[in-house]
């Protein structure tokens, strides 16, 4: 059930962050990201904290993308990683590009 979740919100041009909102790491991505004037619907934030299946998610974040930890940043299908990545990403100007790339930007 977690895996199918997780397959159904990262599919399309959507960006999708998996986050607990309690982690410093994840209030820092969605930080960057509202720097930037996405299109409605798309971007999504996805509170895992309370959820039945939160570590069968984490478990399928670790076989998807090599680590267990929130927060998850995918950009369409690709993960980019977590917080440092999102925030690396944007100080060397790549994220604005990889928004575009999958027509998330107005």
């Amino acid at each position: 059930m977690a895996q199918q979740f997780v397959q159904t919100k990262i599919k399309g041009d959507k960006v999708v962050l998996f986050i607990k909102p309690t982690c410093s790491y994840c209030v820092t991505a969605k930080d960057v990201l509202s720097k930037y004037k996405f299109k409605p619907g798309h971007l999504e934030c996805i509170d895992i904290s309370g959820r039945t299946d939160m570590d069968n998610m984490q478990q399928y974040f670790l076989e998807l993308t090599g680590a267990r930890t929130v927060p998850r940043v995918f950009i369409g299908e690709e993960c980019i990683g977590g917080g440092s990545d999102v925030t690396a990403l944007h100080q060397s100007g790549k994220l604005e590009s990889m928004l575009q790339s999958i027509g998330a930007l107005q």
